[in-house]
């Protein structure tokens, strides 16, 4: 079930504009986020998106505009922010010759906290490839470790930059319950994805960019019913399943790694 009562503002965003030269990737937007629920930033690609997560994050300086997350200012508390967020990598940010026990123990160290390693991959799914190497790992157990370094710290705000991109049905379907899970846990997730189904199954609310603006922001529901209200109607008629829950219901939901 989402959450439908609004939360506590934990991400403020206030006219923030990231210029590179003279291309504006980031446009003066403005945007909240509540505590508690899964906020998804939409838009086609190069809409600014990714520049605007890496931003919230403290890995890219902004040109214009504040951020405030959980009461701290990106420019003036970085560290502070840093040590309530989590932030989803991707392969290419995991030693190569590491397995999952390791790389885990090795992020802990970093954070400065004890985590035991087994309970985890166990949240993920992935206790049985504790031994191996990322490298190694299908694309959907590669999505679920990644998520699962985001916890490590145990944090308040996790950032998942398009999680389940490649994956099959069965995958992708698992791991939005893994983030539906993950949020019902006490975190607040803030997300982008190019998959309207999973914004719509999985977010609270979305904000949808083009060109460096946001657009409109809402709930998926009153979104579409904003577009009917203007007029929009489909041509083709809507069926209550899609292909995708044909293959789901004839293949099963349970992984295949």
């Amino acid at each position: 079930m989402k959450k439908n009562s609004k939360g506590k503002t934990i991400i403020e965003v206030k006219n923030l504009v990231k210029k590179y030269g003279d291309f504006t990737a980031v446009d003066g937007i403005s945007f909240e986020v509540h505590d508690g629920e899964i906020f998804g930033l939409l838009g086609p690609n190069g809409a600014g998106k990714t520049t605007t997560l890496e931003i919230i994050e403290t890995l890219r300086d902004e040109t214009e505009g504040e951020v405030i997350v959980n009461g701290f200012s990106i420019n003036k508390q970085p560290a502070e922010i840093k040590k309530i967020i989590g932030v989803q990598l991707q392969q290419a940010g995991f030693y190569p010759n590491l397995n999952l026990v390791q790389l885990i123990d090795l992020f802990a160290g970093l954070y400065g906290v004890d985590v035991d390693p087994d309970k985890l991959l166990a949240k993920v799914s992935l206790v049985d490839k504790k031994k191996s190497q990322v490298k190694d790992l299908s694309g959907g157990q590669k999505q679920r470790f990644s998520i699962a370094t985001t916890l490590i710290n145990n944090p308040k705000i996790i950032f998942l930059d398009e999680p389940t991109t490649g994956l099959d049905p069965q995958a992708r379907r698992n791991l939005w319950e893994l983030v539906k899970q993950i949020r019902d846990s006490g975190a607040t997730i803030v997300m982008t994805t190019h998959y309207m189904e999973e914004a719509e199954y999985l977010c609270d609310r979305v904000g949808i960019m083009d060109q460096g603006k946001i657009i409109d922001i809402g709930t998926p529901s009153s979104l579409i019913d904003g577009l009917i209200s203007r007029g929009f109607e489909k041509k083709k008629e809507v069926r209550e399943a899609t292909l995708e829950d044909v293959f789901i219901d004839l293949t099963g939901k349970e992984l295949r790694d």
